[in-house]
């Protein structure tokens, strides 16, 4: 048996999650999963279409106790989420107005101010049973508050005792698997890691990156014939790893039978006694949102209702199966936003919407003024409206702050704009105020796509009342690289005011993406070569005219600095992967012996401080303390000892990690094998990119036309519109 070393390789929280022939997650999909975040599909799933027929009337008998069983967990969350918001609406002492993770990050900061220790935040286990994970400190490392200094220090790796590791390697090498894994299994498991592999091997799939039969083989060569394919720890385990790699897709929750034929798949003999079996545990949560209750029409545990025959209220909602962390963070988050929509504004702001530079400034502002809650959609040339907004609010005497996804966002927007992470983290932006709140007035956050369901929960758990939320961005690019689609969730609610920006993007580039954005790939005028097509016939000649490109055409040709132009491919492996065209760029741009961990000065490089959020930078220098990185003005130094997990070279990005940044000229390189991944939000955020100029390097024919017209985001599942519209009525 094989496991996989530590350290997944930097990008999104998926490697190769950008492509449908990724190595990992299309060789082994969720079954009905609805395609995962990004294409890959339920390959095989057979669903309840594969089970004998014979079986089907003991299988109905069985979803009857199931149904029993769903209906107390339910309840049970509700009981939990209605005493969270009986204890928002109580009582509270001066500076604890929060809760949930803003809550926890205000309880870590004064802890640390005052010099005590910061309280242990709460780890959801991938299992009732799981040893909860070691925490070195009460927040997450994006979020932890920084302390100013000339170069922003990446996170710390978290420290173990050295006898906790050695103790946890020595039961690795009992069961056939790399020692090297055990720095992270302790940091999964916790102290006790060593103790508790030895009880239960199949917590090994907690994690990231060991697999089932991984994790199978572990269990067998520790407890020999002791342990079998129905073993209730194996099928605890296997329904937690289904839900956290469907939540690497995008995913919040599973449909009942998604989970249940992926089980099946998995050689489990009884998937339904198995998922009785999570449920009581507490492994899994189950909901049916939409629904008063868990009733007879929703018995058979199908997506769509449609074992309900005769229902007179129609289909019966979907039955789901999720985790507490993002069950809990979407309700949360569906709160939040009802308080917004709910919050009175009665402000005119009428003559700074006369006097904005646009039409579709003026109409925003209009909105702001009497909502708590707007949003605003557009393309590039759109985020002038809202930054009209923010300018137009400060002359009123209030306090606007905007925030960008990236720091290539940001930088973009002018002096005085941050990072989503900066603001959270208090490394950016005005900070708190004493009752921990961000110190501001109207948050206007744009790349609102690229939102998280926890990142998106944390910022509005962290808004003063009173305060208004703008969240802006272009629905057309790519969802966010973490679960769920909070963005696209809340436009399809229509809970609160949408303004959608007129003003086109403009030039040859902006007709091209335009068109795309309604599924047509038109040919344009490019008179100043905006738009060059290279026809390619296989990967080497691919890697070839892409290097061409960057290193003489495109400074040539159109005046941009190889430093300037970002080659965009599908994926990370394969041939014309992101790994094989770094290095063929390297050998020409930045040759050298790779001295400082494989980096050279100067080299280009994508730094992933925290999984979906790229910084690109070029790097400095190496010493003591670590590497040193530019990451577009901002000195970093990221510690030696992480530098081969988060770090790699940036010549060449996925369209995921690109999204929400943009430069001069953008290559975006499409081989032959990269057909399967395309989509038509993955051609939009890709040919996006470039500012002046795009280079397509074609070797998909008419894939891509095909990819535009017909092939639309991949469906995720989540549970955000249905709470909002159960919370507030929908706009008409």
């Amino acid at each position: 048996m094989t496991v996989p070393s530590p350290g997944a390789p930097p990008g999104s929280p998926a490697e190769d999650r950008d492509t449908a022939v990724a190595e990992e997650s299309a060789a082994e999909p969720v079954a009905g999963a609805d395609g995962g975040a990004d294409g890959g599909g339920a390959e095989g799933a057979g669903g309840e279409g594969a089970e004998d027929e014979a079986k089907s009337a003991e299988a109905e008998a069985a979803q009857l106790s199931e149904a029993q069983a769903e209906i107390a967990a339910q309840r049970e969350l509700r009981a939990r989420i209605a005493q969270r918001k009986a204890e928002k609406e109580g009582p509270v002492p001066a500076g604890a107005k929060l809760s949930g993770q803003a809550a926890d990050l205000l309880a870590a900061v004064r802890a640390m101010e005052s010099g005590q220790a910061a309280p242990a935040a709460p780890v959801a286990p991938a299992a009732a049973r799981a040893v909860p994970a070691a925490v070195d400190a009460a927040v997450p490392a994006q979020n932890r508050p920084r302390a100013p200094e000339p170069a922003r220090a990446a996170p710390a790796a978290p420290t173990t005792a050295p006898g906790v590791v050695a103790a946890v390697g020595a039961v690795l090498a009992d069961g056939g698997a790399p020692a090297a894994l055990a720095p992270q299994v302790t940091a999964v498991l916790g102290e006790r890691a060593g103790d508790a592999l030895r009880a239960d091997p199949w917590l090994l799939l907690s994690v990231p990156g060991v697999r089932p039969e991984q994790a199978d083989g572990f269990a067998r060569a520790l407890l020999g014939d002791g342990c079998g394919p129905g073993d209730e720890r194996r099928s605890a385990a296997l329904v937690g790893w289904l839900l956290e790699r469907a939540a690497l897709q995008g995913h919040t929750a599973l449909a009942f039978p998604a989970v249940r034929a992926a089980l099946a798949e998995r050689s489990v003999p009884d998937p339904d006694e198995a998922l009785r079996h999570a449920i009581a545990e507490g492994a899994v949560l189950v909901f049916q949102d939409g629904a008063d209750d868990i009733g007879e029409d929703a018995e058979d545990g199908t997506a769509d209702g449609e074992g309900a025959e005769g229902a007179a209220d129609g289909p019966a909602a979907p039955v789901l199966l999720g985790l507490d962390r993002y069950a809990l963070a979407e309700e949360s988050l569906a709160d939040g936003l009802a308080r917004l929509v709910k919050t009175t504004q009665e402000a005119s702001w009428d003559e700074a919407a006369a006097q904005a530079p646009s039409p579709s400034a003026g109409e925003l502002i209009r909105a702001v003024a009497g909502h708590g809650l707007v949003v605003h959609t557009g393309g590039e040339a759109a985020r002038a409206e809202p930054v009209a907004l923010a300018e137009a609010v400060r002359a009123l005497g209030l306090r606007p702050v905007v925030a960008a996804h990236s720091e290539n966002g940001r930088r973009r927007l002018g002096a005085g704009a941050v990072t989503v992470a900066g603001l959270l983290s208090g490394a950016e932006g005005p900070g708190r105020d004493a009752d921990g709140a961000l110190d501001l007035d109207v948050l206007v956050v744009l790349d609102a796509p690229q939102l998280d369901v926890e990142t998106a929960t944390t910022l509005v758990e962290s808004l003063p009342d009173g305060a208004r939320l703008v969240l802006g961005g272009d629905p057309g690019v790519l969802w966010s690289a973490g679960a769920g689609r909070v963005f696209a969730d809340l436009l399809a609610a229509r809970v609160c005011p949408q303004i959608a920006s007129r003003t086109p993007d403009p030039g040859p580039l902006g007709e091209l993406v335009s068109g795309i954005g309604i599924g047509e790939l038109n040919q344009v005028e490019a008179p100043g070569k905006e738009v060059v097509i290279v026809p390619v016939r296989d990967a080497g000649e691919a890697v070839h005219r892409t290097v061409q490109l960057v290193a003489d055409s495109v400074p040539r040709a159109i005046g941009v600095p190889s430093g300037q132009t970002q080659v965009i491919t599908v994926g990370h492996g394969g041939a014309v992967g992101t790994r094989a065209l770094n290095v063929a760029l390297k050998e020409r741009l930045n040759p050298g012996p790779g001295r400082f961990g494989g980096f050279d000065p100067d080299d280009r490089v994508a730094y992933v401080p925290a999984p979906g959020r790229t910084l690109t930078g070029a790097v400095v220098s190496a010493d003591a303390e670590g590497l040193r990185l530019d990451c577009d003005g901002v000195p970093v130094v990221v510690p030696k000892e992480l530098v081969e997990s988060v770090v790699r070279h940036g010549w060449a990005l996925t369209a995921h990690q690109a999204a929400g940044m943009r430069w001069p000229a953008a290559v975006v390189v499409l081989p032959g094998d990269a057909a399967q991944g395309l989509s038509r939000p993955w051609v939009y955020t890709a040919f996006g990119r470039g500012e002046r100029h795009l280079s397509v390097v074609h070797g998909v024919d008419q894939v891509l036309a095909h990819a535009v017209a017909e092939v639309p985001a991949a469906e995720r599942t989540t549970r955000l519109r249905t709470l909002l519209e159960g919370l507030l009525t929908p706009a008409v």
